[in-house]
């Protein structure tokens, strides 16, 4: 296998309640990053996000990882890593420091992004992303890049979400107890927001419902900048126990009626089709409506949207919404969710596709997708802003050599 160092390769893993999915893209000579790999399983040992047993999770993660390197004939030794779960928190923070020279430095700018960011937070605790929403130099408010402009002091607004340290760990070693380095951890709801929001949308406001099995993670934007961040620890699970439990079916077969034959919406489907529903203990299948499943479907995916309806009303930004509600992940793929959730929010409401992708973009076009490929396109951003920082420092060190010559 080629190794990873020959290529320019990037590496996501999503490792959910109910999948586990690695992708692997390379980032091609015109900037542009095409998927080569695909690795797709089960998750075992997963619940809401968080880690129930560690083997289970690592042998799921071998496979997953092995069915993505042989399809892009590589081996990788590094991943972005999707994290998740109801210890996750945000909160806003804004920070001053007086600039330094008379214009605006990126020195500056990371001082004050510190000074944002130095809250006290608890051991158990772990500081996971510093988003800056906005600065303010002088009295001149909203500026999205203050590098260059002139003042005597500037402040900065910053998006600050933390995780429990513990969950971090536990998430992390299952990918290096596969020999795997973990670059970065990535919230869910963030990465999948890099591969299935515009940019028009997060500066006319937006919210972005990631619904996986085991939670739903939400990011609202407004004015282009992440204002909130929360996870709800229910989703798609609640839905597949619900029915397995109404209709006295095994777990997995309540999960295939689930994909198969479930919708959020009763109107849409008519009470003479009928499904075969498997038993228990040996007991002969039975024959029911389809009807009647979506009587028990549609009620939790309304329960589902209310939960999320309340935490936009506790953040405050509701209203600041224009462009609506934005619903991807696996669990968002269910007939009727769409219509179930304008409904709910009285709002438009589209599902997130992961886009900007070139190559084997046809098995990740699918919003199930939609976190694990926002890693690679946040691990390209990354790199290209670690290259430009590194090519500005080449050329100030040599203008430095010139002067120094002459």
């Amino acid at each position: 296998m080629t190794k990873s160092l020959d290529r320019n390769l990037i590496v996501g893993l999503d490792i959910g309640t109910s999948r586990i999915k690695a992708v692997i893209g390379e980032i091609t000579p015109d900037q542009q990053l095409s998927i080569v790999g695909v690795g797709n399983q089960l998750a075992r040992g997963m619940d809401k996000g968080g880690v129930n047993d560690l083997n289970l999770v690592v042998n799921s993660v071998q496979q997953a990882v092995a069915e993505a390197e042989a399809q892009a004939n590589c081996s990788v030794s590094a991943v972005y890593l999707v994290i998740t779960g109801k210890h996750i928190k945000c909160q806003n923070e804004s920070g001053m420091v007086p600039i330094s020279d008379t214009e605006v430095t990126q020195d500056d700018v990371d001082s004050v992004i510190h000074a944002a960011k130095s809250v006290p937070i608890s051991a158990e605790r772990r500081l996971l992303h510093v988003i800056p929403q906005e600065f303010t130099v002088d009295t001149q408010e909203g500026i999205k890049s203050p590098i260059g402009m002139s003042g005597v002091r500037m402040s900065a607004k910053a998006h600050i979400i933390t995780c429990g340290n513990d969950m971090a760990r536990n998430i992390e070693k299952c990918a290096e107890r596969w020999g795997l380095h973990v670059d970065q951890l990535i919230l869910s709801s963030l990465a999948s927001s890099y591969a299935v929001l515009t940019d028009d949308e997060k500066d006319l406001g937006v919210c972005l419902i990631d619904m996986g099995g085991g939670t739903l993670d939400i990011s609202v934007f407004t004015n282009g900048a992440l204002r909130h961040s929360a996870v709800v620890p229910v989703a798609g699970n609640q839905v597949t126990s619900d029915i397995a439990k109404i209709f006295r079916t095994p777990v997995g077969h309540a999960e295939d009626i689930k994909i198969k034959y479930a919708c959020a919406m009763q109107q849409w489907v008519g009470t003479e089709e009928q499904i075969e529903v498997p038993s228990v203990g040996g007991r002969a299948a039975r024959t029911m409506s389809r009807h009647t499943l979506t009587e028990v479907v549609e009620p939790r995916f309304r329960e589902l949207f209310e939960l999320v309806l309340a935490e936009l009303r506790r953040s405050g930004l509701l209203e600041q919404i224009a462009a609506g509600i934005v619903i991807t992940g696996g669990t968002a793929k269910m007939a009727g969710a769409g219509e179930c959730a304008e409904d709910i929010f009285q709002m438009p409401v589209r599902r997130g596709y992961p886009a900007q992708v070139t190559g084997l973009k046809q098995q990740v076009s699918d919003p199930a997708y939609a976190s694990v490929v926002g890693l690679l396109l946040y691990g390209k951003e990354m790199r290209q802003q670690q290259q430009n920082a590194v090519a500005s420092r080449e050329s100030v060190g040599g203008i430095v050599r010139k002067i120094t010559n002459w």
